[in-house]
Order: C-alpha cells, then structure tokens, then sequence
C-alpha cells in the first residue's frame, strides 16, 4: 500500500481560488488604471491636443 494521504477536499479547493487579497488588489489596479488614463484623456481633450 501506498503511504501517501489523499488530500482534503477543503485544500483542493483552495489551490484552485484566488486569494482573496490577491483579487482585491487586481481590482484596485485596475480602477486605478482607468482612473489615471481618464484623466490624461480629459487633460488632452481640454488642451486640444486631439
């Protein structure tokens, strides 16, 4: 017989997930990053730089 234990379901799950922290901080990043390009747009847009 093998030695090895199978794994519980409760880790298999969580090797799949995201972390949670990790989820969040994407989210940031990206609102962020929208945020910031807006802004250079609407700079552009008001100097006439079209």
């Amino acid at each position: 017989m093998s030695d090895q234990q199978p794994r519980p379901a409760s880790r298999m799950n969580e090797e799949r997930k995201f972390p949670r922290g990790a989820v969040v901080r994407l989210f940031t990043y990206f609102v962020a990053t929208h945020v910031f390009a807006a802004f250079l747009f609407m700079l552009f847009k008001l100097g006439g730089g079209e």
